[in-house]
């Protein structure tokens, strides 16, 4: 196996490698239902990407940027590495809706500044492109890999920018990561390394290409090792979930990762008939990131699927952000991941005191393992900068090669996130704003320091109240919930939205007393507005994850499709 250690290369180095050395080895395949729709070899997918390059470079795109619009597919291969090869800057996001204006989009537009837009034919032919007339559109499917005959390669080294990354927005509205070729051979090597990868470790994923876990650690993973990534529509999954670990079984993956929802939703949709189908013995690690880890989950997973072969040491609970490029810490493969039971109460005032499992104030915590090599975490009380003694969180500071160079056009929110130092100048490190703990060298992740809510001088974490909300009664929609808090009366009061199915008013009553029931035996809590709504109303990321503050936001406009609820006094019904 060739490695490309950091400071050997760049990724056009290490696929321009492959394809004079391994020509005819398959790079990506793209399945749907089961059935191979394309599947391309290194010499093709840098054939391809040559194509691309000198149509930007034609088209005046070096140093400048690219938005990467491709639909699900390996075109976006090709999309992204063309960028590379020609030197350009690429943006990767999801093609916007036709027949409609994208407002996020256009905040993203209006900050990357592109010159030109990739996609594909089906999008150039749609209404989209009417709308931004200032890009210039390419359908990548429409070259010719001939037209790559005519490549110059760009002078691009370690420090050079490669792509930004823009954040979801969970907290805030999106801002453009800096990554650099250097930031991304660097974490590469990092998840190579800490999951003990190969050129045969077949890796499979749904998760998109235009989010970082998708991109970084599945698709360009698998290209740094020189083996293969089978990826399939992040839409095909979320109707047919066990369409992934039929994949998974028919291509023998060894690595993939997704979300927690994501296992969770395989668990609920699974049959015996479809489980005794399946083998998966060969998922020797399997990533659990970017959402909390919930041991329930991980639990229930390898139950359900043990006799499909898989082992609950496969589970690789994983923490990472854009900010870091992708990838900060994990467990390693082959050992059961671990949980810390603290008191919950004691938590919500930042002090870690461990209780037994069956303590009815116990809350469990899963280990997201230790760092890789060359990165380094500290826990830091964020209003003293003092690093934080182990009987309390903190929040989470990270420091090494795989941290990227800021946002763009964001000085300030660069200097005050990236360069971060500790009281006796210890640094710089970057700021992640998620409250942590450090045990036995495993990170603990506590919850989102932004996302806290305070109520009576109490911290109260919304992914642990979402938690109790989902499995509170079968009319919620699964990873359907939002906590957050609402202080337009001067109060911070409580408030929780859940997704629903078609409710008559009996059902949506036994709904809000499930609720309520659930909130005060879990967590000793009376919600002041709890609000029904209808699928897919919840405000998400690409990733999957609640955006709070936007749901929060959306409440105090009356931009929530409510169905039926209560607050305070007053019932809601959908013409609130």
């Amino acid at each position: 196996m060739r490695v490309f250690e950091p400071g050997t290369g760049t990724l056009c180095d290490v696929l321009r490698w492959r394809a004079v050395n391994q020509p005819d080895d398959r790079a990506c395949v793209f399945v749907r239902n089961g059935a191979e729709l394309a599947a391309w070899t290194y010499g093709e997918l840098d054939r391809r990407a040559r194509a691309v390059a000198v149509r930007l470079q034609n088209n005046g795109a070096t140093g400048q940027r690219v938005m990467l619009l491709c639909p699900p597919g390996l075109d976006y291969a090709a999309a992204f590495f063309g960028c590379l090869y020609a030197g350009a800057v690429a943006v990767p996001l999801f093609p916007p809706r036709a027949s409609r204006r994208d407002a996020r989009f256009e905040s993203v537009l209006a900050d990357a500044t592109p010159v030109v837009a990739l996609t594909t034919r089906a999008v150039v032919e749609s209404d989209v492109p009417q709308f931004y007339p200032a890009l210039h559109w390419v359908a990548t499917d429409d070259l010719q890999e001939a037209e790559g005959d005519g490549w110059q390669p760009a002078a691009v080294g370690s420090d050079d920018l490669a792509f930004l990354q823009y954040t979801s927005g969970s907290t805030s509205r999106p801002k453009g990561v800096m990554v650099t070729h250097g930031n991304l051979i660097h974490n590469e090597w990092q998840i190579q390394t800490h999951f003990g990868l190969d050129e045969k470790s077949l890796i499979c994923s749904w998760v998109p290409l235009f989010h970082d876990l998708g991109l970084i650690a599945m698709l360009l993973q698998a290209i740094y090792l020189g083996s293969c990534c089978v990826l399939m529509s992040p839409l095909e999954f979320l109707q047919h979930p066990l369409n992934w670990l039929a994949a998974i079984s028919r291509y023998r993956a060894v690595f993939s990762a997704a979300p927690n929802f994501a296992y969770d939703l395989c668990v609920r949709r699974a049959t015996p008939e479809a489980v005794a189908g399946l083998d998966l013995s060969c998922l020797s690690r399997a990533a659990n990131a970017a959402e909390p880890v919930r041991e329930e989950t991980l639990e229930r997973f390898s139950e359900t699927f043990a006799l499909a072969g898989f082992r609950p040491e496969a589970f690789l609970p994983c923490y990472g952000m854009a900010e870091a490029t992708v990838f900060a810490a994990g467990s390693l493969p082959g050992r059961l991941p671990q949980s810390w039971k603290v008191d919950r109460t004691a938590l919500e005032r930042q002090e870690l005191r461990t209780v037994s499992a069956d303590d009815p104030g116990a809350r469990g915590l899963i280990a997201c393992g230790t760092p890789p090599a060359g990165i380094r975490l500290a826990v830091v009380d964020p209003e003293t900068l003092e690093p934080c003694p182990d009987d309390r969180s903190g929040e989470l500071w990270i420091a090494g090669p795989n941290i990227a160079q800021g946002y763009w056009n964001r000085r300030d929110a660069t200097e005050q996130v990236f360069h971060a130092r500790t009281a006796a100048g210890d640094g710089p490190f970057l700021r992640t704003g998620d409250l942590a703990a450090i045990r036995d060298g495993q990170l603990y992740i506590v919850g989102r320091a932004k996302d806290v809510i305070i109520l009576r001088g109490q911290n109260h974490y919304p992914e642990d109240i979402e938690w109790t909300l989902q499995n509170c009664h079968p009319a919620i929609r699964p990873s359907g919930t939002a906590a957050f808090s609402d202080d337009s009366d001067g109060e911070e009061r409580l408030i929780v939205a859940v997704e629903t199915e078609r409710l008559d008013t009996a059902t949506a009553d036994a709904v809000i007393s499930s609720i309520r029931r659930a909130l005060f035996e879990h967590h000793a809590l009376s919600a002041h507005g709890i609000l029904l709504l209808g699928p897919r109303a919840i405000p998400k990321t690409s990733s999957g994850k609640v955006q709070r503050q936007e749901a929060s936001r959306l409440f105090r406009e009356d931009g929530l499709t409510i169905i039926y609820g209560v607050l305070g006094e007053e019932h809601l019904t959908p013409t609130r």
